[in-house]
């Protein structure tokens, strides 16, 4: 009993542990003249929205706050850039989006938002 027991909560973190690692990547790139570019992206479900202030994103983990960087851009997966006519119409509550961010200490500054195409 004492190992089935220790079996499941090992399953249980692995399973946590994979989630997790599902939710967030983090991309690195270095050039040929040696300047290195990283990129984080994280995806989920828009949970909670309101232009300018809030950006909550429910991930495998659970709800991810992130704060507006100086500019973020929208896009669809294509790449279009979205107008902002585009996007009052279509980043909302429940949406897909796979967005890309900066950290600072514990914050995460979204930078970009990139929705399904049309």
């Amino acid at each position: 009993m004492k190992n089935l027991f220790t079996y499941a909560t090992c399953a249980l973190l692995l399973g946590a542990g994979v989630a997790t690692a599902q939710s967030t990547s983090t991309t690195t790139t270095t050039t040929a003249g040696g300047t290195t570019t990283s990129v984080t992206t994280s995806s989920g479900t828009l949970h909670e929205y309101t232009p300018g202030t809030t950006f909550i994103v429910k991930e495998t983990s659970g709800p991810v706050a992130y704060k507006y960087a100086k500019t973020v851009t929208y896009v669809t997966k294509s790449g279009k850039t979205l107008t902002e006519d585009q996007v009052k119409a279509r980043i909302k509550v429940g949406v897909p989006v796979r967005i890309a961010f900066d950290t600072e200490g514990d914050v995460r500054y979204v930078n970009r938002v990139e929705v399904d195409d049309d």
